[in-house]
């Protein structure tokens, strides 16, 4: 076994709130935030609705949580939702718009891109006519599987759905990292949606929290929805604290995982038995022959690099795997595959 740290590439959720920011956390003034007197919750809902150019934002406990409270503050019971059939709302999310919200989920097939074809979109819009569930929502997701999407599809989607009098959620949970790709401001990535969720445990490296930005009509509607869904916390600025410190000093830093996502993508290149599919953002995908799965967990395990092991691999890269990390999982799956 090995006998350094850690190699976690699993997700970027893994990561460990650093010492910055554990004191942050400690030192947070609070208040009781179901009464709305939390000063550091309320900061971070001030600073995040600025930040992404809206009215309103709502603090909520996770990225599930934050679109569930979209979804059912802008649909009611039947009412249906058109969505990405690889979006994490409709796939990854335990069909909660479905069970707890009654809103029926319209998924559609994503392009190779990420994106939903807006013909496709258009198709699916249902009739005003009692069969039908009635179409109330557009959720789009930023990035995608690691997939940015561009903001000239953004606008022609927004487009259609404002002519064709739907609401438009973003499901931002990797917003930031779509803005370091696009090279856009937060806000430009946001520009056009009527409500955007964005993960502060993903890539920003807090232990929990995600914000929802809208409106004030909006936003009055998700709280009473985070309250229904058990989403309410008392002195949760110590929560919120991790979210400023993460925006004030971890999205700049975002790009270093970008260039560490590119440099595991071309230490895999080239490795007989794996295809390596390019890196956009911090995920790199590569797929393995299916009876090497079993071998390869063990070894990874065995070298001190955690991964999910499947016929197509995840490798996400983050603030707690630095460039010599990555050389040390390049060189891990070297041992395995080059004889």
């Amino acid at each position: 076994m090995h006998d350094t740290k850690w190699v976690d590439l699993r997700s970027d959720t893994v990561t460990q709130p650093s010492a910055g920011m554990r004191a942050a956390m400690l030192s947070a003034p609070l208040g009781d935030d179901v009464f709305g007197d939390d000063p550091t919750v309320n900061r971070l809902q001030g600073v995040t609705a600025e930040l992404l150019g809206f009215e309103a934002a709502l603090l909520l406990p996770t990225g599930t949580q934050s679109n569930l409270a979209a979804l059912m503050s802008h649909c009611g019971r039947g009412d249906e939702y058109l969505v990405g059939q690889e979006a994490h709302t409709y796939r990854y999310e335990a069909g909660g718009g479905a069970v707890l919200g009654s809103i029926q989920p319209q998924p559609i097939t994503n392009q190779p891109d990420g994106s939903i074809a807006l013909a496709d979109i258009e198709a699916a819009i249902k009739p005003d006519d009692a069969h039908f569930a009635r179409t109330r929502l557009l959720a789009l997701e930023n990035t995608i599987g690691g997939r940015v999407v561009s903001r000239a599809y953004l606008d022609a989607a927004i487009d259609l759905a404002n002519r064709r009098g739907l609401a438009t959620h973003l499901d931002g949970a990797r917003l930031f990292n779509a803005a370091t790709k696009l090279g856009i401001a937060p806000k430009d990535v946001c520009r056009g949606f009527d409500s955007v969720s964005v993960c502060l445990s993903k890539g920003l490296g807090t232990p929990a929290g995600t914000m929802l930005a809208g409106s004030k009509a909006f936003i009055k509607t998700a709280h009473r929805m985070r309250k229904m869904l058990g989403g309410a916390m008392r002195q949760a600025g110590v929560i919120a604290a991790a979210g400023l410190y993460a925006l004030e000093y971890n999205v700049t830093r975002i790009a270093d995982d970008h260039a560490n996502a590119e440099r595991l993508a071309r230490g895999l290149s080239g490795i007989p038995g794996l295809v390596v599919e390019g890196a956009q953002t911090n995920m790199v995908f590569v797929r393995v022959a299916a009876e090497q799965v079993a071998t390869l967990n063990t070894h990874m395990q065995q070298t001190g690099i955690r991964i999910l092991a499947a016929p197509r691999i995840r490798l996400v890269t983050h603030l707690d795997v630095d460039a010599g990390g990555i050389d040390r999982a390049i060189t891990a799956f070297k041992s395995l595959f080059v004889k």
